[in-house]
């Protein structure tokens, strides 16, 4: 199969109807959930050994409170301010607004490219993580 037999996101039974695909239809698992208070160091060794790309962080509450790649927390761990005890809320990283299961596909890709997004969590009506939506190339 080449990269242009695929479809951008699985096709629904309802799709001949005309029904608009949302981004709870294409969204991915969720992966690797933290507390957001999870020390930097530990969150990296946690990416490191899953061997995943990326963390989706839960506040206290466990609805959704960011997304950190493995790139940010190597930047941040290397800057003259880190500490041993820096916590992921501490950092600087993507807050939303994240995307809603049931934003229009079309809708979600548009904003996630002019945020410059290649990911985003997929939350639902109360803001708990359902799972994530990539951009395809």
């Amino acid at each position: 199969m080449t990269p242009s037999d695929r479809t951008p996101w699985p096709q629904r039974a309802d799709d001949t109807f005309g029904a608009v695909p949302t981004a709870g239809d294409a969204m991915d698992n969720p992966g690797l959930q933290v507390e957001d208070h999870m020390a930097v160091d530990v969150a990296l060794s946690v990416l490191l050994g899953a061997h995943v790309t990326h963390l989706l962080l839960r506040d206290e509450e466990g609805r959704c409170a960011g997304l950190v790649t493995r790139a940010q927390l190597a930047a941040h761990r290397g800057g003259t301010w880190y500490r041993d005890r820096t916590c992921l809320r501490d950092i600087a990283l993507d807050r939303g607004p994240f995307t809603s299961s049931s934003a229009a596909l079309g809708d979600a890709e548009t904003a996630m490219r002019e945020r410059t997004l290649g990911l985003s969590p997929v939350v639902d009506e109360n803001g708990y993580t359902l799972g994530t939506l990539a951009l395809l190339p």
